[in-house]
């Protein structure tokens, strides 16, 4: 049985995807889900933000005793063997981490050259395109997690392609500006094409010696995170982008037509409207800890102690409408 995948992607930057893997994470671990996050973007912005700089620069790059994504794949890059298992960091008593690893762009050029070699039928193309699924998929079985969320870089390069097909659900962060639409644009023909060329490449599989992932990837819609707007920029000039988000992601991901009246308030594809909680984030970084585990003693005092109250509220509803989405075998659906 394998475990589910939901991976955050959006081929644009800037949008707060990986603040919203991290705050999503701990917040299904909050609410008794046993979650695995993976941090597949060579940044690791996300394996920064789970983890102290101490233990980041005394285990995590300094050759220390943290295993990561990257340490896991050497033996199939160096020809010695199969993907290692991985140590996951423990967080919390629901929450694990995949620690991610910058060297893991270094993986890119071999996912290119083996991605055609599939359909020749080739055994280690195979085991090199699902290495990254592999290794979460035991890595979450090891430690009974019952989902496995996924933060990505902003690109469409091989290896977002190889986590992609090893999603089960994709859900995509977005912002009140052009480059997001455009991002939008890319994104969909991109998912798409990945999907069909995977289920041609299984279909070629010379046996079954190992799990592969399905390819599903279903995009199952979109989170619309609002910026604080800025006094120099009027709000029609996000008004003008928030107002083509429904018909650009109906066109652009799922290849139909949208009522021109439907606005994110209606879009039945928007899962949430989401403020920056700008304000909160100062406190929650210093803090180390997600912006409604802030506390008066992290300096959440007066305004700032119903904007904590509020900030749980909403990611509450946003992941158990993710959950609901997804089919999660968790009380959020509730």
């Amino acid at each position: 049985m394998t475990i589910p995948v939901i991976a955050f992607f959006n081929n644009k930057g800037g949008v707060g995807k990986t603040s919203l893997v991290y705050h999503l994470s701990w917040m299904f671990s909050d609410s008794g889900l046993k979650v695995l996050a993976a941090d597949l973007d060579p940044q690791s912005n996300l394996t920064a933000a789970f983890l102290d700089e101490e233990k980041l620069a005394q285990t995590l790059w300094c050759g220390g005793s943290i295993a990561t994504i990257h340490q896991c794949l050497v033996p199939l890059i160096t020809g010695t063997g199969d993907v290692a298992d991985l140590e996951y960091q423990i967080i919390a008593d629901d929450l694990a981490l995949v620690p991610g690893d910058m060297r893991l762009a270094g993986f890119e050029e071999e996912l290119s050259q083996d991605w055609p070699k599939c359909l020749d039928g080739r055994e280690r193309s195979f085991r090199v395109e699902s290495a990254l699924w592999r290794i979460t998929q035991n890595a979450a079985r090891h430690f009974a997690a019952k989902v496995i969320i996924v933060d990505l870089g902003p690109n469409l390069g091989a290896i977002n392609r190889a986590a992609l097909i090893g999603a089960d659900f994709v859900v995509i962060p977005l912002g009140p500006d052009l480059f997001s639409l455009q991002g939008l644009e890319n994104l969909g023909p991109a998912l798409r094409q990945w999907r069909g060329e995977w289920k041609d490449r299984l279909a070629r599989q010379p046996r079954e010696a190992i799990e592969l992932p399905r390819g599903i990837i279903k995009t199952t819609g979109y989170i619309f995170i609002r910026n604080s707007i800025r006094l120099d920029r009027p709000a029609k000039a996000f008004d003008r982008w928030i107002a083509k988000i429904p018909a650009t992601y109906a066109k652009s991901v799922l290849e139909r037509d949208q009522p021109a009246t439907l606005t994110i308030d209606n879009d039945p594809n928007c899962i949430a409207r989401l403020k920056d909680y700008r304000s909160l984030m100062p406190l929650a970084q210093e803090a180390r800890k997600p912006i409604f585990h802030l506390t008066p003693a992290d300096g959440a005092l007066g305004a700032h102690t119903q904007a904590v109250s509020n900030a749980r509220d909403d990611f509450k509803t946003l992941a158990a409408e993710i959950a609901r989405r997804a089919r999660l075998p968790d009380r959020l659906q509730e």
